[in-house]
């Protein structure tokens, strides 16, 4: 395979993972506090082979660099259940996995059997005191100021840990709107904003991710497209230097 499919196949490599993206915002369009993701792309130039002279020739290979995250704050929707949680502005609810602690906007908790406050995954919900809620059988209103404060008709139980990030584009997506920080220490929002009876939007734009999609998939046929006439163009090249060599 000479450069020509190689600088096609780098291209294909890239529009598949692409795809993948664009897919993964179609698929997410309606989780709530989902942010869109677009692939970062580059040129990666190589001294193309047998090229040594100072005006030698260069190649440009597809080179995609990771993804960035669209950190814009998504509709506000609002749904009445007091358990729907959004944050309105910077910031992500902090929440206790089996591997660690994770990060998420999507506010749309749940009671488990236990009265603990979870994530709609069964992850409890982390206070600032680093304890989860626990709600009393007996309790059956549930309160959430805009500082995040949980109580009941019986009181205060804690304040929601709200953190953000120095660089949140470095956050590591491990689920739909559940993020890893890594060696990222959180920071807690002071001024967080939290609406009761509310929940923040994915702020995929539908059309554009659907039409995004069709341009990609378009693009990925065009180079196979080029793949296949180019190993055409060297099965002929070879048949004709063969036939010279026997004549």
């Amino acid at each position: 395979m000479q450069s020509p499919s190689y600088i096609a196949l780098s291209r294909q490599t890239a529009l598949w993972r692409q795809m993948d993206v664009v897919a993964n915002n179609i698929a997410n369009m309606n989780t709530p506090g989902f942010k869109t993701e677009s692939m970062v792309f580059t040129d990666y130039l190589m001294r193309s082979r047998g090229s040594d002279g100072p005006w030698s020739d260069t190649v440009a290979y597809t080179l995609d660099l990771g993804t960035h995250r669209d950190l814009s704050v998504g509709p506000m929707q609002e749904t009445g259940n007091p358990l729907d949680l959004a944050i309105n502005g910077r910031g992500y609810l902090e929440i206790e996995t089996d591997f660690g602690r994770f990060y998420t906007r999507n506010g749309r908790l749940m009671l488990n059997a236990d009265g603990m406050i979870v994530t709609g995954s069964g992850h409890p919900v982390m206070s600032t005191e680093d304890a989860p809620f626990f709600i009393a059988p007996n309790e059956s209103t549930i309160t959430v100021s805009r500082n995040g404060t949980v109580s009941t008709e019986n009181g205060d139980i804690g304040r929601l840990r709200v953190v953000s990030f120095e660089d949140e584009q470095a956050l590591l997506r491990v689920e739909n709107g559940v993020y890893d920080a890594g060696e990222q220490e959180p920071e807690e929002v002071a001024d967080a904003a939290i609406q009761q009876g509310m929940l923040e939007g994915s702020n995929v734009e539908a059309t554009q991710q659907i039409t995004h999609m069709i341009e990609v998939q378009r693009a990925y046929e065009s180079v196979q497209k080029m793949i296949e006439a180019e190993s055409q163009r060297q099965r002929q090249a070879m048949k004709v230097l063969s036939g010279a060599q026997n004549a």
